[in-house]
């Protein structure tokens, strides 16, 4: 088009040779979850439990959460698109911003998926932290005095919830936070 050859800078070039190392390498992965047949239709659908499978997940207490935040499927069945699947991994790296990690940690503990966490979210939380075994369960008296004191420390508007903004509140003052969320 032009008569001057166009030229990356090679700061620009090396973060451009990373990503799409980074992009290919997600690719192999994503193709190595997919059946045979399912590598020649135009949009496939890794299955919800393909992805569990996935090593990284496999012992996260929230990974069919996490696969259900991410999954843009009509049916709701947590399988993951490739775009899905690098939104799940983009998330979830290291690169990741705080504002970004908070906010799909927010969805994955959002349960019922209303925009909230309630007193019903909180408790499937800690239930999933802690396991539902006899051994790990909380008692009632103990979950409700948990729950409570999580609304006393992370409720500012004092509606009974959580939302977005309180949670992210709570999470900016934990430094360890973007570290922990990762796979």
């Amino acid at each position: 088009m032009g008569t001057t050859a166009s030229q990356l800078r090679k700061d620009l070039l090396s973060e451009y040779q990373v990503v799409m190392h980074a992009f290919f390498r997600a690719h192999k992965r994503f193709s190595e979850l997919l059946s045979k047949e399912d590598r020649n239709i135009p949009t496939p659908r890794v299955p919800m439990e393909k992805v569990l499978s996935l090593p990284e997940l496999k012992s996260n207490p929230f990974r069919k959460r996490i696969c259900h935040v991410f999954s843009t499927s009509d049916m709701k069945d947590g399988s993951l698109t490739f775009e899905d699947f690098l939104d799940l991994l983009s998330a979830f790296s290291d690169s990741a911003t705080l504002e970004i990690k908070s906010h799909y940690a927010f969805r994955i503990f959002d349960f019922d998926d209303d925009g909230t966490l309630d007193g019903g979210d909180l408790e499937k939380l800690v239930n999933c932290l802690t396991g539902e075994t006899d051994d790990t369960r909380l008692t009632t008296e103990e979950m409700r005095q948990l729950i409570s004191n999580i609304l006393e420390e992370s409720d500012i508007d004092k509606d009974g919830t959580v939302n977005l903004s309180e949670f992210q509140h709570v999470i900016s003052r934990s430094p360890d936070f973007v570290r922990s969320v990762q796979i």
